[in-house]
């Protein structure tokens, strides 16, 4: 698995190092800089498309047909000419003026920079949607640290990531670059895992799809695989359209899709401020609305917002300078009134919102009596990339099935999480096919269900029980341990680390199937076949009437309630006099150890 944050500080501690040595602002450095990160995406996803039109590819005499720009248009990729592929600009010969090398309008190139707008302005011609979008400012860099630039990009870690990854490692830079940029209160970029969710419940098949707060397109990106990965073709199936408030993000947005061979209508500045404009006059016409709005937005200019209309339920409470004072119901309302008569909604929001009251509970308890809140879940702490602060997920849909249409499913996913590391959780995608079937019973969608405990069974190649598929694998990898250590400690001096790399690797395997395994037995210990079931803790469907009863309350946790707490067989007293005692012992020893430090130090005469 690849460390992304290792691959953001090894890419940014290179980048500005560079930066350091030339004479550019950090702002006039951004943008550059993310262009070659597009070029190089740019290229990994031209190279793998590639491979998969030369499959089948048909030939004449002979030879096997070129590729052309319509072939990859239709795998949902981004075509590049010769002069704009990544490999072709890192291998280009020191003197740039003495290759006389030609750019697309017949001229000289004497630079490197020029070589590198030159690609820009190429891509520009395959995608009509990014033009004038991508950067073409490299004449301002000198030759050695453009190339020293491109070198860096070129790693191969970039080829292994999937999802928004221009989207990530942009807004890493732009924290580290120009924070200035990126001072907007509760804007950041919408972690992966969190999009897939969204995407996944929603379930995109056709028609029009908006994210009125599109940062780099995260939601387009995950939506258009989700299309494609059911055997259309995102573009045909879907229309795209977005909003972003700030100029850079709208800019990576159109990177971003083009990338992905996507193509949408992107509006950006004050007049794609979604609490002021309907930039693209969707109001009532949307399939699906999907976005991770700014949260807690305050100073929102209540006369605007009203004249704009798309507040089905009302104003949120205005303060005397005629501002509302949190924009979140804002949002809310917007997104409810944007769908269409069978549209779906999904979209982040902060966790006060489910539960806040004054004029928020008013417009809460209206949209729950539409019948259109589908699903509510709770997130954890850490999910987000730059904020520790927990968050909910929210669900609309406008044609629920009748067994369902007067009731809303909750789930508290806070104790259900990967740890990344010390400051990032996640969900891998079982866990996030995991919470997907939790939907699917609610929806009464059991064929989806009993495909993925198929897909289970496959995965892990048996189809035994998984609990005993659990004790197998553990005895398995505790079996492995114990042979490496032995196989380690007697192998000859310049072969342990060979010996030890191929039971890495085994064992790695092994971790990685009782992963899945632990997985797969968390789903089928609740839901068996494929019987629905309240799990305490987790996961309960209530009535609009219980909702009612609670306040109008659409905090999880209020419905699913708390989880009995397993006893683990530990005496607790007896526990913390181990503890205690173990304390007083290491305590003994840092004495010690301090003593011999002082003692060691003196007779050095220090």
């Amino acid at each position: 698995m690849i460390n992304i944050r290792k691959l953001e500080v090894e890419l940014w501690e290179s980048a500005d190092l560079l930066r350091a040595g030339s004479k550019l602002t950090s702002n006039q450095y951004c943008m550059p800089v993310l262009g070659l990160i597009f070029l190089r995406y740019a290229y990994s996803r031209y190279k793998k498309v590639e491979t998969e039109i030369l499959k089948d590819r048909p030939s004449r005499g002979g030879r096997v047909m070129p590729v052309e720009a319509s072939d990859f248009a239709a795998k949902s990729a981004l075509f590049l000419p010769k002069e704009a592929q990544y490999d072709y600009l890192l291998n280009l010969p020191e003197d740039i003026k003495a290759a006389e090398i030609k750019n697309k309008d017949g001229h000289v190139m004497n630079s490197l920079g020029e070589v590198v707008n030159n690609a820009m302005l190429l891509i520009e011609e395959q995608s009509q949607q990014l033009v004038g979008v991508l950067p073409k400012t490299y004449t301002e860099f000198s030759d050695e640290l453009l190339s020293e630039l491109l070198r860096i990009f070129n790693n191969s870690a970039l080829d292994e990531i999937g999802g928004d990854i221009i989207g990530r490692i942009y807004e890493y830079f732009l924290n580290k670059f120009a924070k200035n940029i990126a001072s907007d209160d509760g804007v950041f970029f919408t972690p992966k895992s969190l999009v897939k969710m969204i995407v996944n419940i929603i379930e995109p098949t056709s028609g029009v799809l908006l994210d009125p707060a599109c940062g780099s397109g995260g939601m387009f990106v995950q939506s258009g695989d989700f299309v494609n990965q059911t055997g259309m073709n995102a573009n045909n199936a879907m229309t795209f359209y977005g909003q972003e408030k700030v100029e850079y993000n709208a800019q990576l947005c159109l990177m971003n899709m083009a990338v992905h061979g996507l193509t949408g209508v992107i509006k950006s500045g004050d007049e794609a401020n979604t609490f002021y404009h309907d930039a693209h006059n969707l109001d009532g016409k949307c399939d699906y609305v999907m976005a991770n709005p700014p949260f807690n937005v305050d100073k929102v200019k209540a006369e605007s917002c009203e004249s704009a209309k798309r507040l089905p339920f009302g104003m949120p409470s205005v303060n005397n300078k005629k501002e509302v004072g949190n924009g979140n119901y804002l949002w809310i309302s917007y997104f409810h009134s944007y769908l269409n008569e069978h549209g779906r909604a999904g979209f982040v929001m902060a966790s006060s919102a489910t539960d806040s009251q004054g004029k928020d509970k008013d417009i809460r308890e209206k949209l729950v009596n539409t019948c259109d809140v589908d699903v509510m879940i709770s997130v954890g702490n850490n999910f987000f990339y730059t904020k520790s602060l927990p968050c909910s997920l929210w669900f609309f849909d406008k044609a629920k099935n009748d067994d369902i249409k007067d009731k809303v499913l909750f789930i508290d996913a806070r104790n259900y999480y990967t740890v990344v590391d010390r400051t990032l959780n996640e969900w891998s995608d079982w866990q996030l096919k995991n919470m997907n079937a939790i939907v699917w019973l609610y929806r009464g969608e059991i064929d989806k269900y009993a495909h993925l405990l198929n897909e289970y069974q496959a995965e892990l190649g048996s189809d035994k029980p998984f609990d005993e598929q659990i004790h197998d694998l553990s005895k398995q990898l505790k079996e492995l341990r114990k042979e490496a250590k032995k196989e380690v400690e007697n192998a000859l001096r310049n072969t342990k680390k060979k010996i030890q790399a191929e039971y890495d690797e085994k064992i790695a395997e092994l971790e990685r199937c009782l992963i899945v395994a632990n997985e797969a037995n968390w789903l089928y210990e609740k839901f068996g076949e494929g019987q629905y079931e309240d799990v305490l803790g987790l996961c309960k469907i209530a009535t609009i009437e219980e909702i009612k009863d609670k306040g109008y309350s659409l905090t999880p946790g209020a419905y699913v309630g708390v989880a009995p707490t397993e006893d683990d067989g530990i005496n607790f007293e007896e526990r913390m006099a181990e503890i205690h005692r173990e304390l007083l012992s290491l305590q003994a020893e840092s004495n010690d150890l301090m003593e011999t430090i002082s003692k060691n130090m003196k007779e050095m005469g220090l």
